[in-house]
């Protein structure tokens, strides 16, 4: 263990193209040490950050970062995915050397002030459930476990499609026109919070996820149709390994049962394969036996456990 002095933090909006490689180093070093995943959402960071607008004026911390000289040795960040009101998404790590000296304590401290801040009413902490050094931590500040997702990547010997599994199901990237229906979808597929109502045409639909600005992050969404008839969507993204992902994969009640699920998900693999991914994965909640046996069934293997536990921010 090498001792802590003279260390500088750093508090920034966005990631930069100079963060995004010191984090990348650091993560590497940290699960080539632990054997752990680690789920930071770094390649969707950096493009958030270069594709926003040049006049935004979002005055919210989101990268905390711990530095030894010039060695990022510490970092923590925030991730808002879903709607207003969804729970912020907290992960970091510490470099092996730099450990049990209250680094991660600290920058988790000024997460707090944050989070609180901007009056966030819940937090998920994430964290494999191979690592000792994290899973002590959330024991130690008394965090609720919530739920565990299954990672899992798809074997090589499973990458060919054939035209006649897809059930005459057809996918369409979405557009911000789309954007009520991607939220119509996520609120029954995450119980997420859907909107009172649809926006009229013409009108910005505040609060929504619009697929046109998540394309520029590196997340294409796709809608699936049967019969020019929507029953579902899927998600994709490739990140900086061409690891290609696929989440907020679903299909609508009304639809299931009859061998959908599985064409939306191979049509995923298909578009991902095009799109030269090297590798191709995904996460599933592990309670959520169907879901699982479906990706099974498609030649998915589980490689690791990311645990979710829930933090409520207490306001001053």
């Amino acid at each position: 263990m090498k001792e802590v002095s003279q260390p500088t933090i750093k508090l920034k909006q966005y990631l930069k193209e100079e963060d995004y490689h010191q984090i990348n180093e650091l993560e590497k070093q940290c699960m080539q040490e632990d054997k752990i995943t680690l789920k930071l959402e770094l390649d969707y960071k950096l493009a958030y950050a270069l594709s926003r607008d040049s006049d935004e004026q979002l005055k919210q911390i989101n990268e905390f970062l711990y530095f030894m000289g010039e060695q990022l040795v510490g970092y923590i960040g925030i991730c808002s995915f879903g709607g207003q009101g969804a729970p912020l998404e907290i992960t970091g790590m510490v470099h092996p050397n730099y450990r049990r000296q209250g680094i991660f304590t600290l920058l988790y401290g000024l997460v707090l002030d944050e989070c609180k801040r901007r009056k966030a009413q819940e937090l998920l902490l994430l964290c494999d459930r191979s690592s000792g050094s994290g899973q002590a931590f959330l024991k130690k500040i008394h965090a609720d476990h919530q739920f565990s997702e299954f990672e899992m990547f798809l074997q090589k010997d499973r990458w060919e499609i054939r035209e006649e599994q897809l059930c005459g199901v057809t996918i369409r990237q979405a557009g911000n026109a789309d954007a009520y229906e991607i939220a119509r979808q996520n609120a029954v597929y995450f119980d997420e919070e859907l909107p009172d109502q649809m926006p009229e045409e013409g009108d910005d639909p505040k609060d929504l996820l619009l697929p046109e600005e998540e394309a520029k992050r590196g997340v294409v969404i796709y809608l699936a149709q049967k019969d020019e008839t929507i029953i579902g969507k899927v998600h994709l993204q490739i990140d900086s390994y061409a690891v290609g992902g696929i989440y907020g994969l679903g299909v609508m009640p009304e639809y299931r049962g009859k061998g959908y699920g599985r064409a939306v998900l191979l049509h995923g693999i298909m578009q991902l394969k095009a799109a030269g991914a090297k590798e191709i994965m995904l996460q599933v909640e592990a309670k959520n036996a169907t879901a699982l046996r479906l990706y099974q069934s498609c030649g998915f293997k589980e490689t690791s456990v990311m645990d979710y536990y829930c933090v409520i921010p207490q306001m001053d």
